[in-house]
């Protein structure tokens, strides 16, 4: 880690802060944002939901200790934010109500996702206008399907009831198989987004393409960035 090239946007992982910074700055321009519009959060693979507004404009796009706290979601109707979700295996997920013209970024591990993450960003994007049967989702680069262990399992049968029999097999070796993105699926299913809705991308962590966390410790973060256009803009 170090170059830029490596395009790591997390400053949790021990790369160069500097280098870091470079990054989200590339990213930035990409976009034709200020990175000062950017929120990082500071996420637990828990379930908690921020509505991002102006005052969090810069929230952690500079210091880490600056980003929003205890977040795995952030949702906002502002088309002045960027919102930016690490990952590296969990799945990243983003939320757009094309109607209401609401956006919200997930990151879903396996315990967001028994957690029901995705819908607590759905639940919170209702609360600024946005429907789940208008929403439509993207589910990014992920490690997907993995092998996890008999309390993984049991977490995922716990969280998705009889839906987990869909996304949770065992693979012969006493461990399971869990399909994270067929779990997410499920969440925002449940939850009242249309499966045609859903769109998962071929790309998988692990690979060589991604960071993966899994395979190589320690390892940067990949970036879920999105923002909205503003009304009529092309």
């Amino acid at each position: 880690m170090g170059a830029y090239e490596s395009l790591n946007l997390s400053f949790a992982v021990g790369d160069d802060p500097g280098a870091v910074l470079e990054n989200r700055r590339r990213v930035a321009a990409s976009i034709d944002a200020g990175l000062e519009n950017f929120v990082f959060s500071r996420q637990v693979h828990g379930a908690a939901v921020r509505v991002v507004t102006a005052d969090d404009r810069g929230s952690g796009a500079f210091v880490l200790d600056e980003s929003v706290p205890e977040a795995d979601a952030l949702v906002t109707r502002d088309p002045s934010m960027v919102l930016a979700i690490l990952a590296a295996d969990c799945v990243p997920v983003v939320l757009y109500d094309p109607v209401a013209h609401v956006l919200g970024c997930v990151h879903s591990g396996w315990r967001g996702t028994v957690a029901r993450v995705s819908a607590a960003a759905l639940a919170a994007m209702r609360t600024l206008g946005a429907s789940p049967e208008n929403v439509i989702a993207g589910l990014g680069p992920a490690i997907s399907p993995y092998q996890v262990g008999a309390d993984v399992a049991d977490a995922v049968r716990r969280g998705l009831g009889a839906a987990a029999a869909e996304v949770i097999r065992p693979d012969g070796t006493g461990k399971w198989l869990l399909d994270l993105w067929g779990a997410n699926r499920i969440v925002l299913r449940e939850a009242g987004v249309a499966d045609g809705n859903v769109h998962v991308t071929p790309y998988v962590t692990g690979d060589g393409r991604f960071f993966s966390d899994r395979a190589v410790r320690p390892c940067g973060r990949l970036a879920l960035v999105a923002r909205l256009r503003t009304r009529g803009e092309g």
